[in-house]
């Protein structure tokens, strides 16, 4: 090679956080086996600090107002797919009219998965439960019937197999959280493992 070769220039790298490479595909990770969930017996359930409930079926998630974000995703082992496509209900919605005073949320999937999240990364537009991508339902291997879809976040944030939000005072820690991941999550900041 002589000096100051520098080989063929790649096409400009769209934006991405730091550590990213950009992916067409859709790769599939997970900790288990992947649950398989009929729709007659899914249910979502919210539960605030002072134990108060509030559910919806499958149909009555469904019925309520539905948006369709298209986002940026960026999974902590460092692949980005751009300008994805979903339907669902905004954590907003669901919030509406709930009394608390809680600062933290802790959300259970089918299957045992949990994952924490400050409130207020779950408020604002900013995060989504979802039942369709791509113009489709959902499918299984993806979190299907319903996942939890916060972009700003790793994706692991994003639970699969969405079934409930606990709201608490305290910050409680789930399933790759205890097993060393950052208790955050920012790609921009590459929050992957605690100490990052």
């Amino acid at each position: 090679m002589s000096p100051g070769f520098q080989g063929r220039r790649r096409p400009a790298e769209p934006n991405l956080p730091p550590g990213q490479y950009l992916t067409e595909d859709f790769p599939v990770l997970s900790a288990g086996p992947t649950p398989r969930v009929p729709l007659t017996d899914w249910e979502f359930v919210l539960s605030t600090e002072t134990g108060a409930e509030f559910r919806w079926s499958w149909d009555e998630m469904w019925a309520l107002p539905t948006e369709t974000p298209t986002v940026d995703i960026h999974c902590v082992t460092h692949w980005s797919k751009l300008g994805t496509n979903w339907r669902g209900v905004s954590v907003d919605t669901l919030l509406d009219g709930v009394d608390t005073a809680a600062d933290y949320a802790l959300v259970h999937s089918y299957g045992g998965y949990t994952t924490n999240l400050p409130l207020d990364d779950l408020r604002d537009g900013q995060a989504w439960i979802v039942h369709q991508y791509d113009g489709g339902d959902l499918p299984a291997e993806h979190g299907g019937p319903a996942r939890l879809l916060v972009p700003h976040l790793y994706f692991w944030k994003s639970a699969k197999w969405v079934r409930g939000i606990r709201l608490g005072l305290t910050d409680e820690p789930g399933f790759w959280e205890t097993a060393g991941y950052h208790d955050y999550g920012d790609p921009w900041r590459e929050q992957r493992y605690q100490g990052d």
